[in-house]
């Protein structure tokens, strides 16, 4: 399923859950998997797996993205002919739109070479039976930010929290208290401006 709008600067789509594809060609099966993913870390984790699982099978290609702003992708044709795997699954993942995502196709060999354009069509197609299956979301871009303040002004703070609906990920209550919060870049400007109000409170914007 394909959404219809465009990303825009405060959201992005990816897929809920796992989701898997298949096509068929000339004795050749393209099993594709595909997988949100937040870290490159986690997308090692997912590769590792199914090469042990699928390991009687020819080639694992893939392609991936992270982050909202699209810009980190990678492409990978382990073993096919230059172009004719990767590149074709990322270019589902462009037409869908779609970021903190990973697609592996795994392929068993028929027997008959299938050419560079049977090629780019059977991985391009296993992968597009994939993402027809899984549940495209959309979600909010989020920043992380560390507040500083004195365990006075906790009353202020916390108040502050609450009615902008900030994520409290951890905190450290003494006589320095220390909180861990995520918020919709939609609302961020707005949480810091009030955060920003209170006396002796240090806002830290942190990268991911």
């Amino acid at each position: 399923m394909i959404a219809g709008t465009v990303m825009s600067n405060y959201n992005y789509k990816t897929i809920r859950n796992r989701s898997a594809g298949i096509f068929k060609d000339r004795g050749s099966k393209f099993l594709a998997f595909a997988f949100p993913v937040s870290t490159e870390d986690h997308i090692k984790e997912i590769m590792d797996n199914l090469r042990r699982e699928y390991h009687d099978a020819r080639h694992h290609c893939y392609a991936w993205r992270l982050g909202a702003d699209l810009e980190h992708f990678r492409a990978n044709d382990d073993g096919e002919p230059s172009g004719t795997a990767g590149r074709p699954v990322l270019g589902q993942i462009q037409k869908y739109e779609l970021t903190d995502i990973l697609i592996v196709v795994v392929r068993y060999f028929g027997g008959t070479l299938l050419g560079t354009g049977g090629l780019i069509n059977a991985y391009r197609s296993a992968a597009t039976d994939a993402l027809e299956q899984a549940e495209i979301i959309r979600m909010d871009v989020k920043e992380r930010y560390e507040v500083k303040f004195p365990y006075s002004a906790m009353n202020d703070v916390m108040k502050v929290l609450k009615e902008e609906q900030a994520h409290q990920v951890s905190q450290d209550f003494d006589m320095d208290c220390s909180i861990l919060v995520t918020i919709p870049l939609e609302r961020s400007d707005r949480l810091t401006g009030r955060l920003g109000g209170i006396e002796q409170v240090k806002i830290s914007l942190l990268t991911p």
